[in-house]
């Protein structure tokens, strides 16, 4: 049997990976592997780098790690001149660290001599940008699978653990390290246990001090710095809760043409956040009420 342990999303978050690493100490993993989105948003990416690539483990290249590579290069998309944290995330890992993320890959097939192949992607396969959602109809996820050969699917980027068979595909999201959208203040992560007959997954979340993010954050002056964005950012960490999407795309629908502003997210205070908030991020509204 192989045992593998499956993270994706660390997202800069250096305490819930300590928590995960803590955790996982209790098993005996073959490997680590990590399906993208280890920087970026968090505010400890050079230390997660740092971390996970102390170790042996198999890494590849998520949409966060592209928002670096693409940033003030002629491969960056016009509209992201608009976005307000890239050079915090450029200043951050420029040098060492932006060029060891440039060599990764951006997908790999995994194969081990006694269980079947994997094939690990961030989003979908040839891109990081869209996610397998959990909620996605049968047909939908076969046409984005139709090129994978492989059976057995590791992926990340909609931060929501899954198992789900489709096809002939047997799909596994971990669910993320770094930043719960489901309103649970853990991080998630998922033990892979592999055997002739196929693979099983346990998954796991683990609670982390959030203190020291915002701590840090404090210490960075990142919203006073960086604005409405990190302002919101900071607000999913605080709510385990999308925040950014949903006032995109209540400002796109209600207020296209007004500058941004803290007036404007005064605004999107009021406003109810679950109707500009996609189905798959609804889990526990009962729960915990938010």
């Amino acid at each position: 049997m192989t045992r593998l342990a499956v993270l994706s999303d660390i997202h800069g978050n250096l305490p819930a990976l300590e928590a995960v690493l803590a955790d996982m100490q209790q098993f005996a993993v073959d490997q680590v592997v990590i399906a993208g989105d280890v920087v970026n948003w968090g505010p400890f990416s050079a230390a997660v780098m740092e971390r996970v690539t102390r170790e042996n483990w198999s890494i590849i290249r998520g949409n966060n790690e592209f928002y670096l590579l693409e940033y003030n290069t002629p491969r960056q998309p016009a509209h992201w001149k608009s976005y307000t944290l890239l050079p915090w995330l450029y200043d951050e890992l420029k040098g060492r660290w932006h060029q060891v993320i440039a060599s990764w890959p951006d997908e790999i097939s995994l194969r081990f001599p006694d269980a079947p192949p994997i094939r690990m992607f961030h989003g979908s396969p040839n891109n990081p940008w869209v996610s397998i959602s959990p909620l996605a109809a049968d047909n939908e996820v076969q046409s984005k699978l139709a090129s994978v050969e492989e059976s057995t699917i590791i992926c990340g980027h909609s931060h929501l653990a899954m198992s789900r068979r489709v096809g002939r595909w047997h799909i596994l999201n971990p669910g993320t390290v770094g930043v719960p959208l489901d309103g649970l203040f853990t991080a998630g992560y998922m033990i892979l246990d592999g055997d002739s007959s196929g693979w099983t997954p346990t998954f796991r979340r683990i609670p982390f001090d959030y203190a020291p993010l915002f701590a840090e954050f404090e210490r960075q002056r990142f919203v006073e710095t960086y604005g409405i964005t990190a302002q919101l950012l900071v607000e999913e960490f605080r709510t385990a809760r999308l925040q950014v999407h949903p006032y995109n795309e209540w400002r796109k629908t209600h207020q296209p043409n007004v500058p941004e502003s803290p007036a404007l997210l005064e605004l999107f205070s009021a406003v109810d956040k679950w109707a500009f908030t996609p189905l798959e991020y609804h889990l526990n509204r009962e729960q915990n009420g938010r």
